[in-house]
């Protein structure tokens, strides 16, 4: 099959499952200036979980997004709420110590507890089900790993162990571990009836309203792109990556990835659990009901560090699209996704005061692709902490947490090493092409003049060109053919082709040069 033919197979059209559903109201951009007592920023599960959490504590509340609610990575996941977060109780174990670990799975349970109840209670249609979750190896060299991973989960009193013999998948595989009670579920029509309910409890919701920065760290005032100004007692942050992460450097502190998925329409058998591989390339596997009764198989994974893919990025949905074939028998792709995840030097996420002096700015990120139920839980712990009640589980999430083992240290060195090697990279890429060889749809590096710009050609023939360096921290942005965007490999920010910002934590976009045709 050519590469023309097998790019036909994969949908132009970059929209997510979840976001075709379109039941979400349109919201005013913030104007004017404004106080309120609690502002949120960031309109994903964790930042909607909060507002919610807060009014029903009587806090009034303004809830902010930069773009459209729910359209950031809550809107682009596979929607598993699970505590099965790949192979993790074992080294958590050695990092955490047997408590800590054991805090975490209870934490992730709450979360996805929380998402079941206040889904009934609010009679919010969001297709949850509870479901067994499987990690399985395909490989003789990674069964030893499971086995290590089940042991975790002996010693913490996780309902689950080897399932080799459990599972559905039409493949030999040479061990499984399954997680018991486990749960799936549609995040947009979820949180769609959050979102209608803070309506009702008199939230201020607004869109299209992107943060700039926080101006006072004692008495926060919040100025956004179009110069209004939000003040507040508090300010939670839950933007995914902090747009202010300068406060606690927590661009020193998170590495960036990025990962693909499709929804497939097959005639082979869909398995009933959720699954994911421990093998490379990773694998993601589940079923989601579809429009009319339909069920929709769900093929994720093929991640990458942002901005660094070593192949043409439309290849990973390739990959993707070739092993439903190959095993589920996948007859049509309907819908085509990526996402990106942060992960913390420990792997747990950063939940609470930003840093230390900082008592009235919050943060939740680092949610390590597993964000639903952690985001879910990270509502409840910024809530009391706001309203002054302990919580179990924020010692162990406390963006503040004092102790670096070695393990954390040999992190932070890699990935700032790594920081360090693109940002020295990029300043030496030279572009190959000029703007004449640039068709229809094609970007990339391109020699404006003598010198290297970022070029786009679009559907209709017009050259778009900027200035390919990150407005972030100076990094040189690399072209993302798959989702027609400017990927920042350094710290994951993320331009559209004519430089708009897509994802932070850079706030300003890049800059437009002269001599677009």
């Amino acid at each position: 099959m050519s590469q023309n033919e097998q790019h036909r197979r994969i949908p132009e059209s970059k929209e997510s499952f979840w976001r075709a559903y379109k039941e979400l109201p349109d919201y005013p951009a913030f104007t004017g200036n404004k106080s309120t007592e609690v502002a949120v920023i960031g309109a994903g599960i964790a930042g909607v979980v909060t507002a919610y959490l807060l009014a029903k504590e009587g806090k009034k509340v303004t809830l902010l997004d930069a773009g459209k609610l729910i359209d950031g990575v809550t809107g682009y996941t596979t929607a598993k709420i699970s505590a099965q977060h790949g192979l993790y109780y074992a080294p958590l174990i050695k990092i955490a110590g047997e408590k800590q670990a054991r805090l975490y799975y209870e934490a992730n349970m709450e979360g996805l507890k929380f998402i079941e109840e206040t889904a009934k209670e609010l009679d919010i249609d969001c297709d949850f089900s509870h479901r067994d979750a499987f990690i399985y190896s395909t490989k003789d060299a990674t069964v030893k790993l499971l086995e290590k991973e089940a042991e975790a989960y002996q010693q913490l009193g996780i309902d689950g162990g080897l399932a080799r013999e459990e599972s559905e998948l039409p493949f030999p595989v040479t061990e499984a571990l399954v997680m018991r009670n486990q749960a799936q579920f549609h995040p947009v029509k979820f949180l769609t009836g959050l979102v209608k309910e803070l309506e009702k409890m008199g939230v201020d919701i607004h869109e299209q309203s992107r943060a700039m920065k926080i101006l006072s760290k004692k008495d926060p005032v919040i100025q956004m792109e179009n110069l209004s100004h939000l003040s507040c007692e508090k300010v939670v942050v839950a933007t995914h990556y902090p747009f202010n992460d300068f406060d606690g450097m927590y661009f020193s502190r998170m590495s960036v990835n990025r990962s693909y998925a499709i929804a497939v329409r097959t005639e082979g058998k869909i398995p009933e659990g959720m699954y994911i591989s421990v093998d490379s390339p990773s694998r993601s596997i589940r079923f989601t009901p579809g429009e009319d009764g339909e069920k929709l198989l769900l093929l994720g994974g093929d991640g990458h560090a942002t901005g660094q893919s070593s192949v043409d990025t439309m290849e990973h949905y390739e990959n993707l699209a070739k092993f439903g074939e190959d095993y589920f028998a996948a007859q049509e792709i309907p819908y085509r996704w990526s996402s990106q995840d942060l992960t913390t030097l420990d792997k747990i996420p950063y939940v609470g005061t930003i840093t230390a002096g900082y008592e009235n700015i919050l943060v939740a990120t680092g949610f390590h692709k597993w964000g639903m139920a952690n985001g879910a839980i990270a509502g409840r712990i910024l809530t009391d902490q706001i309203v002054g009640r302990d919580n179990p589980y924020a010692a162990l999430f406390d963006p503040t947490r004092p102790k670096v083992k070695a393990a954390d240290a040999a992190s932070f060195l890699k990935d700032n090493a790594s920081v360090a090697k693109e940002l020295v990279s990029g300043k030496l890429k030279k572009a190959s092409k000029t703007i004449d060889d640039l068709e229809k749809g094609q970007g990339g590096l391109v020699k404006v003049d003598g010198k290297k710009a970022g070029g786009y050609r679009d559907e209709y023939g017009q050259v778009h060109l900027v200035k390919p360096t990150c407005t972030h921290m100076g990094c040189d942005v690399a072209w993302n053919d798959a989702e027609t965007s400017w990927d920042c490999p350094c710290h994951g920010s993320r331009f559209s082709h004519t430089g708009e910002v897509l994802e932070g934590p850079a706030v300003k976009p890049l800059k437009k040069l002269e001599g677009g045709i």
